[in-house]
């Protein structure tokens, strides 16, 4: 039997996620980091992107997060987001008209305060399409 570690996926609204995992992806400031059981402590800013964890059937469980914290125990990994959602649960239409509409924000900048929303917006949009591929591909190999 493989070790594992406890996965837990906080959102403001709800605890999205608590399960096992033999390893966990996640969008770390400094780049994407693994965490397998047994590692050492941390605890990182998380951004914009997919979060997956793999579980001991092989199969992987895949969230878009929108940032927040990363807390890493031996035994357990805590992700903190104020909004946490399941990879299924994005909506592809939605994301795109997002980014449509924050690209559009961006050539239209009026003030440096309105181009940093639009910037954010964007990376939010970007990192929503980015796990919506990741399940597709998931998917088509499965």
């Amino acid at each position: 039997m493989a070790s594992t570690i406890r996965v837990e996926i906080v959102s403001a609204e709800q605890a999205l996620w608590d399960g096992e995992g033999t390893m966990v992806f996640a969008p770390a400031m400094m780049g994407e980091v693994g965490i397998a059981p047994n590692h050492s402590q941390m605890l990182s800013p998380i951004k914009a992107g997919d979060v997956r964890v793999q579980k001991e059937n092989g199969e992987q469980e895949v969230f878009y997060v929108s940032g927040g914290l990363m807390e890493v125990q031996p035994h357990l990994v805590t992700i903190l987001s104020d909004t946490a959602l399941r990879a299924e649960d994005l909506d592809e239409a939605r994301a795109l008209e997002a980014q449509k509409r924050a690209e559009q924000a961006m050539r239209d900048n009026t003030s440096s305060m309105e181009l940093a929303k639009a910037r954010a917006e964007l990376a939010q949009a970007a990192a929503q399409l980015r796990a919506i591929q990741k399940l597709r591909g998931k998917r088509s190999s499965g």
